[in-house]
């Protein structure tokens, strides 16, 4: 599949890229938001796109042309106020289902936030970011796509095991981006994870084996 990476600046979308582009099943397009980031993707072999979530649902369409799957690990980062978490995380992410419908694209994984989907579970300091990845996932959920929703835990900069807990529900737990990543790609193509949201953290298991369990 040629996968459009929506967030190929992020934190895990940095991992992502290099997955899709040296995968033998897919190829990638990368979208960010800043023409000196799509430059320094190009300079490494990456075909790159510049199209702000923060503009028009069409924008978005052109940079998904002749695209297969959307892969969503966009965020407004902790750095921004209320107001970017709303037009990136939330809008943002309704723009690119949005777009992806408009397109014809039937898969769609969304990277999210552990227990997004239960209230009771959120972190008070993060009750606006939690907020938005909740409604963005509805929408993902009631639109016509083959969804993936994937909802990691705390996000480390550490060193990927390859080896994860997934559940429907789980505690609170960490794990590293770089799994997050590989359980991102591995998703594209595995029909346990079709149509379904899951939370995910460091385990014990490989993380096919752990996908294909659900």
């Amino acid at each position: 599949m040629k996968v459009l990476l929506i967030g190929a600046n992020g934190g895990v979308g940095q991992h992502i890229v290099p997955l899709l582009q040296n995968s033998k099943e897919h190829s990638i397009r990368a979208m960010v938001r800043k023409e000196e980031q799509a430059e320094k993707l190009r300079d490494n072999g990456v075909e790159a796109v510049v199209a702000s979530l923060e503009g028009t649902v069409d924008e978005i369409v052109e940079a998904g042309k002749d695209c297969d799957a959307f892969i969503f690990s966009a965020g407004s980062g902790g750095s921004t106020g209320e107001d970017k978490t709303l037009l990136v995380d939330l809008d943002g992410a309704g723009k690119s289902i949005e777009a992806a419908e408009k397109l014809g694209i039937e898969r769609f994984v969304m990277v999210s936030a552990l227990q997004a989907h239960h209230r009771e579970n959120w972190n008070g300091n993060l009750l606006p970011y939690y907020v938005a990845k909740h409604y963005a996932d509805k929408v993902l959920e009631s639109s016509s796509l083959n969804y993936t929703i994937v909802r990691p835990g705390g996000l480390l900069n550490d060193a990927g095991t390859g080896k994860v807990k997934v559940s429907e529900n789980l505690e609170r737990g960490s794990i590293p981006r770089e799994d997050v990543a590989k359980t991102v790609v591995t998703a594209l193509t595995e029909e346990a994870t079709f149509k379904r949201g899951f939370d995910l953290i460091s385990g014990e298991q490989d993380i096919s084996e752990a996908l294909r369990s659900l």
